[in-house]
């Protein structure tokens, strides 16, 4: 069997494992609607909060090559290394460069992600105040969440 026809059959077999799952999610017993995708505000919080706190770990944990491309100790090492003939100065020297770019887009993956679930949880509290506002029952009570349920079942 070719390279090529054993990675298709693998492919298949997770595609249909993968819809398989995707399609008893919410099957458990959580007692909720398969149907309904639920966030709360709290966690979107914490999500942006991880990676607010991840984005400044890998900033720091990141930093090993310590200027590859200038007067830090990697760029130094590689230049005697090639200055000698040594071919491990040339591939250093690229390998720092491609760690330092791997690292600066992980960085702003995780800026990214914190921005975003910090707006998203900002617009979404802005919306629950502003439909709050606008439902209320006729004496000005506030309608309840499964009132609101009721007209969307």
């Amino acid at each position: 069997m070719s390279f090529q026809e054993e990675w298709g059959r693998i492919r298949r077999a997770a595609e249909a494992d993968a819809r398989t799952r995707l399609n008893s999610a919410g099957s458990g017993s959580s007692g909720g609607s398969a149907d309904r995708l639920v966030v709360y505000q709290e966690d979107l919080g914490q999500v942006g909060h991880e990676a607010f706190l991840l984005h400044g770990r890998l900033k720091k944990a990141g930093d090993v090559t310590r200027g590859a491309t200038g007067d830090g100790s990697t760029a130094t090492v590689a230049r005697v290394l090639a200055s000698h003939n040594f071919t491990m100065g040339d591939a250093l020297t690229t390998t720092a460069a491609i760690w330092e770019d791997q690292v600066k887009t992980l960085l702003q993956a995780c800026a990214h992600i914190s921005n975003h679930l910090d707006y998203s949880k900002k617009s979404h509290t802005h919306e629950d105040q502003k439909i709050a506002a606008t439902m209320s029952h006729r004496d000005g009570r506030a309608v309840s969440t499964s009132e609101i349920a009721k007209f969307y079942e």
